[in-house]
């Protein structure tokens, strides 16, 4: 299934055909070298004084991690997550070593995410990243040490096949994309 974005401009394709599905292959397991890949390219997000506050959770379906994981999830997520059969859960050091807050913490950690899921776009592979989870449970869950924080959870692998969700998630899993227009989301005018 393909959902290439409708753009108003043109944008690199990696970008164009990223999105966020439900519906995953639990039979396809990305192989090392994607997972290495994907998270390669978050290792080299850009980050405010190189802190480089991510740190990554690879969690494999059927481990015991991720089934304490999937506990956290919530609502419809608890249906869909866990037939993915990878979901990576990225956490960011929000103290810095003088004990004042890390305020780039979760900025650079959505920079590492949107690293992460353009790579896996780049190599065929579909990602989701979702918040809905019990931030403080799955921080338990994944043994964080003080001063980390749960940021976001990217599901990753193969599409599969959008009959094997329920009906709503069907819905939206077929649904064209949509976005706002750049005129709702430009505040000074006209770019």
């Amino acid at each position: 299934m393909s959902k290439t974005a409708i753009t108003s401009a043109p944008i690199a394709p990696v970008l164009a055909e990223r999105w966020s599905p439900r519906a995953y292959d639990s039979s396809y397991q990305p192989t090392q070298h994607e997972l290495l890949s994907v998270l390669e390219a978050a290792r080299w997000a850009p980050s405010a004084n190189n802190a480089q506050p991510w740190r990554f959770h690879v969690l494999h379906a059927g481990t015991p991690l991720h089934a304490a994981f999937a506990e956290t999830l919530s609502g419809w997520n608890r249906a869909w997550v866990p037939t993915a059969p990878v979901t990576i859960v990225i956490s960011a050091r929000t103290v810095n070593a003088d004990g004042t807050p890390a305020r780039m913490a979760f900025f650079d950690a959505g920079l590492a995410a949107q690293n992460l899921m353009t790579q896996a776009t780049e190599l065929g592979l579909h990602t989701h990243p979702l918040s809905g989870y019990d931030h403080e449970a799955a921080k338990v869950a994944l043994g964080l040490p003080e001063g980390y924080e749960s940021v976001v959870a990217i599901t990753l692998g193969k599409i599969g096949d959008p009959a094997n969700l329920s009906e709503a998630a069907r819905e939206r899993e077929v649904a064209p994309r949509t976005r706002l227009d750049l005129d709702e989301l430009v505040l000074n005018g006209k770019p």
